[in-house]
Order: structure tokens, then sequence, then C-alpha cells
């Protein structure tokens, strides 16, 4: 029984990717073509706008994902508003044939009413590149596509209620008034990517 539960435990850990984009990093992987739920193939790179781009890790399902809906459309909606693009990423390729299937993923991005693009990431090409690990996990870039702030959209994933601080606003805010980010990492917290 306990080498089973250790064989469990360390193919959990290299399930994993342990190694994150650190801050100051060049963007990875801005030139692979995703496919939009719109049917419109892009690239990171081409969904920037003056003020740099938002890569948001998300899915259908995760209950964390599903508490934070209101939380993602208005940080979403603010960005844009900062001249910012957005970029939400399905690296869920382990259910991609069911709940993670682009046509849940459209049905999904119209109930939420995105107005940005949510894209599926083939083969979790693009959260290999960027050590992403959970949804909802959040990557900002400024406009030289540097890696300025990764981790939570705010201190309180769980409870929006009890939020004293929206890390990920403040980080947009910041940036683009021209100033250093102040908080340029918090731990995101949420479900594991489903990594095929």
């Amino acid at each position: 029984m306990k080498s089973l539960l250790f064989f469990s435990l360390l193919v959990a850990a290299f399930t994993i990717k342990a190694d994150t984009l650190p801050i100051g990093a060049d963007m990875p992987k801005k030139d692979v073509k995703i496919k939009d739920v719109s049917g419109k193939i892009v690239t990171l790179k081409e969904a920037m706008s003056a003020n740099g781009l938002l890569v948001m890790f998300s899915c259908n399902t995760c209950p964390y994902v599903i508490k934070n809906q209101q939380r993602t459309n208005d940080i979403c909606k603010y960005a844009q508003s900062r001249n910012m693009g957005v970029v939400i990423l399905n690296s869920n390729e382990g259910n991609r044939s069911s709940s993670e299937s682009l046509i849940e993923m459209q049905e999904y991005a119209k109930a939420q009413g995105y107005h940005w693009l949510y894209a599926v990431d083939s083969g979790n090409e693009i959260a290999d590149a960027f050590g992403a690990n959970r949804t909802p996990e959040c990557f900002l870039f400024d406009k030289n596509a540097k890696l300025v702030y990764h981790g939570a959209i705010d201190d309180n994933p769980a409870d929006q209620s009890s939020v004293q601080r929206n890390h990920l606003k403040e980080a947009m805010t910041e940036l683009t008034s021209g100033k250093d980010v102040s908080v340029k990492q918090s731990r995101s917290v949420g479900c594991a990517i489903k990594r095929d």
C-alpha cells in the first residue's frame, strides 16, 4: 500500500510542471498558432495591444474558475480598458474529448459573455512553456512582452467578499501608469491543469 501511495505521489509530481516562467522573462511561444472559440487562428503576439497582454489559463468546469467567473469578466474588461490584449487559454488537453472540447468552450464563452479570445492550447504547449499549473492562473506581460506579474486575480480566490487586494488589477494599473509593479507574484489557487 505504501509503495502504491509513493508511486502515485511520484506520478503527480512529474505531471505538474515545476519550472514557472520567471518575472522579467520574454513571453515564450508567442508565435504558436492557437484556435479561438470563434474559429479564428491567432498567436499571442497578434493578441497583444499597445500596453501588453494578459494570458489567463482557465477552463469550463473547475470549481475555482466558476467561483471566479465574475472576477474573470471584470479583470478582462479592465485589461481592455487599459489597452491590453486578453487571451484565456484552455490547456486541459486531458479532458479535450469531453468537458473541455472546443464546442463546450464555445458554449461556455457565450454563456459568460466573453469579448476576448478564449482559445485551445493544444497539447498543453503554451502551459508547459509558461510553467502554468492551475486554473485560473494569470500571466501579465508588458508592451515589450516581458512578464511583470504572475499569479492569482486577487488575494482570496475562494471568497470574493473577503478580498483585500486585487493583485492583477493593481499590477495593470501600475504598469499602465508607468510604475513598477509592486506585487509581482502571488499564489494561484485552483484546479490542476489536466495535461494529456
